[in-house]
């Protein structure tokens, strides 16, 4: 890192963390009590501070990282700065862990963006720091920063652990990864992420050398056409089916085998991947999840995936391959003919946005959620056109992660989608300056209409006294 970049980033850093220590007193002034999962997570912290490790709410459904981590910080602080009574491990102090995640995570996508995008000699330090600022102000992440929920730290574990694995640490980046794990199961999803980046490297390698050959051979394919896909195909069963080449991955990726191996046997022991309340948490092949999370996608990166250039490509697309797209269309329609679920959280619990996404789009007519489908197709070719400078290889094992990540996820949740996005943005190319701001002027506004709705549209339930606010 260059001298002004490095002067650069701090200054970036410090004013970011600035900002969110004054939202974050704005916050903790209007909501001094635990709200929403707040109730549950708490009281559940401050067992632990108490030394009660054994007791346990059933209401809970992840793993307790979040509550020993706490302990970990908070009690020797309290020790060394001489605190005591209900200071410790009050709501402030136990939110304040995730202000001080939300800083990680800002130096963790730089330190990530600098890695992915490092031979990329066009790209200027101002650039890093920028999309490194945009993406710590990603609103359904950096909403949660403010308070005492289980997402600014499974972010932070799991982008360190995704780093570590890009420097070749792989030992470390299990040991992140069980880190990550432990403030929520699904992230050992992002586990067998690393583990494939490892594999997508080495086949990479190889199918160049594969290709070479082929060319010395004078054997021509086109490219993108079917016999070239076949070849493809052979070759990565050829490779997969070779001892010599299952020994070398292995050799490589032991650490994450070991850990996905604990993980099944948590699930067998555990009887499932969810702690505590099981009933409202049952997984579903919900294959819809995978249009909202383009639709998501879309949204929050239209500079990136939403422009006159992207759409004219499409549409010349549409026009070279009809009959793909005619059966695309048809397995999409039947997927959401069959696979589409309405949790009743979803239905009942007016205090997040997509209560409303879904009352004001999909209930509005039965026939909506069909309609929105060369939408979906759309928003699926322009997130996998900016995706092209990565290897097939790569793109196969984000994709199956993708798909291992949400559609098994019954309740439509927009915070199950920061992870995977996240992971898609910092791999896809840097924009210009003039569309970066766009993006960062966009997510900007996004959070002060989210944090104003919080702090100021309160209202209440017919059968309670409580004070309910509007979040993600």
């Amino acid at each position: 890192m260059e001298r002004a970049e490095a002067y650069g980033f701090s200054g970036a850093m410090s004013g970011a963390f600035l900002l969110s220590c004054l939202l974050f007193a704005a916050v903790s002034r209007r909501q001094r009590g635990p709200y929403m999962d707040e109730v549950f997570h708490v009281p559940q912290a401050q067992a632990y501070c108490q030394g009660r490790f054994l007791q346990w709410d059933p209401m809970i459904t992840t793993l307790p990282g979040l509550y020993l981590l706490s302990v970990g910080l908070v009690k020797p602080a309290a020790w060394l700065l001489g605190w005591t009574g209900s200071v410790v491990c009050s709501v402030g102090m136990l939110r304040f862990i995730n202000l001080l995640f939300s800083a990680g995570n800002f130096y963790l996508l730089y330190l990530l963006l600098f890695k992915i995008h490092q031979k990329n000699k066009a790209v200027s330090g101002f650039q890093r720091i920028l999309s490194a600022l945009t993406l710590a102000m990603f609103p359904t992440l950096y909403f949660f920063t403010f308070l005492y929920y289980t997402d600014p730290g499974s972010v932070f574990f799991t982008l360190f652990s995704y780093l570590m694995c890009l420097y070749g640490n792989h030992k470390t980046s299990a040991l992140l990864g069980f880190c990550g794990f432990m403030f929520r199961q699904t992230n050992i999803v992002w586990t067998v992420f690393c583990a494939g980046n490892v594999v997508a490297e080495k086949l990479n390698e190889a199918w160049k050398i594969e290709l070479q050959k082929k060319k010395d051979e004078k054997i021509s394919s086109r490219k993108g056409s079917f016999s070239n896909l076949t070849r493809m195909l052979q070759f990565l069963v050829q490779y997969l089916m070779s001892p010599k080449n299952l020994v070398t991955l292995t050799a490589l990726t032991w650490p994450y085998i070991t850990l996905v191996s604990l993980f099944f046997i948590f699930v067998f022991i555990n009887g499932g991947i969810v702690v505590g309340d099981r009933s409202s948490h049952e997984a579903c092949l919900h294959f819809p999840q995978l249009f909202y999370f383009l639709s998501f996608t879309v949204f929050f990166s239209f500079p990136h995936l939403l422009t006159p250039t992207k759409i004219r490509k499409f549409l010349l697309s549409l026009r070279k391959h009809p009959v793909q797209y005619s059966l695309i269309i048809v397995i999409s329609l039947f997927l959401i003919w069959k696979f589409t679920y309405a949790h009743k959280y979803l239905l009942a619990d007016n205090r997040h946005y997509t209560f409303y996404v879904w009352r004001k789009v999909f209930q509005r007519h039965e026939l909506v959620k069909y309609l929105l489908v060369p939408f979906y197709i759309f928003a699926g070719w322009s997130f996998a056109d900016t995706l092209k400078s990565k290897s097939i290889f790569w793109i196969l094992v984000y994709f199956v992660c993708l798909l291992a990540v949400t559609v098994p996820q019954k309740l439509l949740e927009f915070r199950y989608f920061i992870l995977p996005f996240l992971i898609y943005r910092l791999n896809i190319p840097l924009l210009s300056l003039y569309r970066q701001l766009l993006e960062l002027a966009f997510y900007i506004l996004v959070n002060a209409v989210t944090l104003y709705l919080f702090l100021n549209r309160t209202f209440q339930w017919e059968n309670s006294d409580e004070v309910q606010r509007f979040m993600w």
